[in-house]
């Protein structure tokens, strides 16, 4: 993959998500293989325990923790989409890894007009349809600020009382995926899913811009919020082992700015049973 072109990013500035079918096709097997293998070493579930097909189970960081799903960040399909819509010096924040249990309420990771521009790409790696689990996407809800997007925010939670329509039935674009294809969608855009098996595996890897000096303690603070995660760093052992100078343009300044995480680790360590399922 080339960058991409003007078009598609139109098309994602605009409704806020993009699909690339078949993007990874070619190496999903090896992807795969390894989700299931940090999987394995973590006990099988949430926090060490076995999946217990009861609600959700997190990993964080997860592809940091594969040396071959590190080095997807090298990867000119997965390192292009990033520099494409963040800039070439786009910093990587690590990604989570998660078994899903049935269905996913609609929300956005944060919607927050004053946020530092942040994307997601997506790996699910289950073929999922309309009523099994596949993610939905409402356009142009990212564009805090404007009306809509802002109504939805305000609305969204309580869809039957306010629209009539059970969430399932709100309008939205349904991408449906076969493993291999890549979803890729701003923070802020409203998505959701629905019918979804008990262990629907998809992990994520999560992309801000470079940021400014006056936004660093906005930075700091982003950061810092994956202490619910009950880590101290944001950067996982491997992703960091295997870096060459290429990847640490889109490390450092996460390395230089994730020293609130500990702090919060260690004051949820204290309040919670456990860490954070997402």
């Amino acid at each position: 993959m080339a960058r991409m072109t003007e078009q598609q990013l139109n098309f994602f500035n605009t409704f806020g998500y993009m699909k690339f079918p078949g993007l990874l096709a070619d190496c999903v097997d090896q992807i795969i293989a390894e989700f299931e293998r940090v999987w394995q070493e973590h006990g099988g579930g949430h926090h060490g325990k076995a999946h217990d097909e009861q609600a959700r189970s997190c990993i964080v960081p997860f592809p940091d923790q594969s040396e071959y799903l590190s080095s997807l960040l090298d990867d000119p399909r997965i390192h292009d989409i990033a520099a494409s819509i963040l800039g070439d010096d786009f910093n990587y924040t690590s990604g989570d890894g998660n078994l899903y249990v049935g269905d996913t309420r609609w929300h956005s990771d944060g919607y927050d007009g004053e946020r530092i521009p942040s994307i997601k790409i997506a790996f699910y790696l289950d073929p999922l349809t309309r009523d099994e689990g596949a993610v939905r996407v409402i356009p142009g809800s990212h564009r805090c600020g404007e009306g809509y997007a802002d109504g939805l925010e305000g609305d969204i939670r309580d869809s039957g009382e306010k629209w009539g329509v059970a969430p399932e039935e709100v309008p939205c674009v349904v991408v449906e995926t076969v493993p291999g294809d890549i979803v890729v969608f701003w923070h802020n855009a409203k998505h959701a899913a629905f019918g979804g098996s008990v262990r629907r595996r998809m992990y994520t890897m999560n992309f801000y811009e470079h940021v400014p000096d006056d936004r660093l303690e906005d930075f700091q603070n982003a950061l810092a919020n994956e202490g619910r995660f009950w880590i101290d760093r944001i950067h996982g052992e491997a992703m960091l082992r295997t870096a060459g100078p290429e990847r640490m343009v889109h490390l450092q300044q996460v390395i230089d700015n994730d020293f609130k995480v500990k702090e919060v680790h260690a004051r949820l360590r204290q309040e919670r049973d456990e860490p954070s399922r997402g």
